[in-house]
């Protein structure tokens, strides 16, 4: 007879779907995001020599992982400048405040991309580049717009 206790496919309370992104310093990532976008850090692991090489981080009860580079997964930041390599990758995060937010993380160092602006779905938008070269994308809906019929395929 076994003591073993069955366990979810998930950890509770962790969405289906989480970004995982790679920065070149976890610590120094984690107060980016903090102090910029308003994150809170939720989970840290180190390695054998104590290193903080993974996290996971909360906004709004989304989490996002980080990590350091490892094998062919690098930062964006981190590409050989010959290659000219962004990510092709955006993150599209709803705030409360997209012009607050906007200020914030320019203060705290993220490099803006646009501005923030109306845009015709409904969303200001602004976008801004991490520390790391992510593309994020921060939006508040400011007004309701019926969004036009879908063609079926």
């Amino acid at each position: 007879m076994t003591n073993e206790t069955k366990t979810t496919a998930k950890p509770e309370g962790t969405p289906w779907l989480s970004p995982m992104l790679t920065v070149r310093d976890v610590p120094e990532s984690i107060r980016f995001y903090e102090n910029a976008f308003g994150f809170r850090a939720e989970m840290t692991m180190p390695d054998d020599d104590g290193k903080i090489i993974y996290a996971s981080i909360n906004y709004k009860g989304q989490l996002l992982f980080m990590l350091m580079p490892e094998g062919a997964c690098d930062s964006p930041a981190l590409a050989p400048v010959s290659n000219n390599v962004e990510s092709p990758v955006s993150l599209y995060v709803y705030c409360d405040d997209v012009d607050t937010l906007y200020k914030q993380a320019k203060a705290n160092g993220a490099k803006s991309d646009s501005e923030p602006e109306d845009m015709f779905w409904g969303d200001r938008t602004s976008c801004l580049k991490d520390p790391d070269g992510h593309n994020w994308t921060f939006a508040t809906k400011v007004k309701e717009c019926v969004p036009p019929q879908t063609a079926t395929v």
